[in-house]
């Protein structure tokens, strides 16, 4: 099971979260941040349909799989203060 980690950092005069590159809007405080990516976080843990995707990869090749609902990662949340 993967782990997928929500950090909540300074960002654009503000506070953030961000998940590997990709950051969330701008809070106007730590704590305003801090809540977002927590309900961010249980939100990825919540189980769903197990369902078929498609995606396509890097190099231009499509694939199709079933994702199963109940396989969700963990999560967590860490500060940068």
């Amino acid at each position: 099971m993967s782990t997928v980690k929500y950090e909540v950092v300074e960002h654009d005069g503000g506070w953030a979260y961000k998940v590997g590159d990709v950051l969330s809007e701008t809070f106007p405080t730590h704590a305003a941040a801090h809540e977002a990516a927590e309900s961010a976080a249980r939100r990825q843990r919540v189980s769903g349909a197990t369902d078929g995707i498609e995606y396509e990869d890097a190099r231009g090749h499509w694939h199709q799989e079933v994702a199963e609902g109940t396989d969700r990662p963990d999560t967590i949340v860490e500060d940068d203060d």
